[in-house]
Formats: structure tokens, C-alpha cells, sequence
């Protein structure tokens, strides 16, 4: 019984990708047009690079929901909305008036 073949590579467009054959006649299949071979470490490597670039995107847009949760939260505040209804409003839950 023939073992898997498992390619990595990057396309022509920059996208990380795999292909993979398995069965009694598993032969490397062609890259497509443009794509560039890597190594499984290489390919690991790279992957982890842009899970981690999406992870601090991820968190930077949490971040930024969190700041204007809060703005928005005070800006109600300000406006003499009673707490309760302006942390419902926002879905705020830090912190409110006078607290540390």
C-alpha cells in the first residue's frame, strides 16, 4: 500500500494551501500554475504567522468594541440615563459612576 502524499505550497495569490493524495497509486499531484512548494515546517510556520496576525486583528477589534461600548456607556451617563438602563443599552459591564 502506497503512503499519502501531502503537498504544501503557497499560491500565486499568496494563499497558504495543502493537497493531499491517498490510495495504492498516490503520486504527487501537480502545483497549480504559479504556486510555490513548501515544506511541511515551512508550511507550519507560515501558518502560524497568519493565525496569529488574525488573533491581534481579533483583538484589536475587541479592543475597539470595548472602548466604544464604554464611551457610549458614559455618553448615556452624561445624559442622566440611570445606570442600569445605559449599561443595557451599551451591554456595557465595567465599571460605573465613581467606581474603581
Amino acid at each position: 500500500m502506497a503512503e499519502d502524499v501531502t503537498l504544501y505550497y503557497r499560491t500565486a495569490g499568496g494563499v497558504l494551501a495543502t493537497r493531499r493524495v491517498s490510495g495504492d497509486h498516490a503520486e504527487a499531484p501537480d502545483l497549480p500554475d504559479g504556486a510555490t512548494p513548501l515544506t511541511a515546517e515551512e508550511y507550519d510556520t507560515e501558518l502560524a504567522a497568519v493565525q496569529a496576525e488574525r488573533q491581534e486583528y481579533v483583538d484589536l477589534l475587541a479592543s475597539e468594541a470595548a472602548a466604544n461600548q464604554a464611551a457610549d456607556y458614559q455618553a448615556l451617563r452624561a445624559l442622566n440615563v440611570p445606570d442600569e438602563t445605559a449599561r443595557r443599552l451599551t451591554g456595557y459591564t465595567g465599571p460605573g459612576d465613581g467606581e474603581a
